[in-house]
């Protein structure tokens, strides 16, 4: 829910919505669409406990890979290149593979079944 969270909150700042200069339209709707996926997974989670580990692999593989892309436009100009930009991105990265160590290890920490 966290890394969701923060996901919309960049969307919002770069929608131009609190710092106008932050504003920048691909990184909007990349962030919210990365959001919105971050936000299925704990959908899933919570509907059917049974496929969290399979929905927290895939909403947080896919924001993992969003966040390499936004990593990899700041790298060759074509995206947002503040400091700020910079930290997020790398925070993000470090939080979802740290997200998606946990969710690889769910079924182990799962208490078994009761017949």
């Amino acid at each position: 829910m966290v890394e969701a969270v923060a996901f919309a909150v960049a969307s919002i700042i770069h929608g131009g919505h609190v710092f106008p200069s932050y504003g920048h339209r691909n990184a909007h709707i990349a962030e919210a669409v990365i959001a919105v996926a971050l936000l299925g997974g704990v959908v899933i989670t919570v509907v059917a406990p049974e496929q969290a580990r399979r929905g927290g692999l895939l909403a947080q593989g896919f924001a993992l890979l969003g966040t390499l892309v936004g990593l990899f436009t700041i790298a060759v100009g074509v995206g947002p290149r503040t400091v700020p930009d910079v930290i997020y991105h790398i925070a993000m990265v470090v939080l979802l593979v740290g997200g998606l160590r946990y969710a690889r290890r769910a079924a182990a920490l799962r208490p078994p079944p009761t017949t």
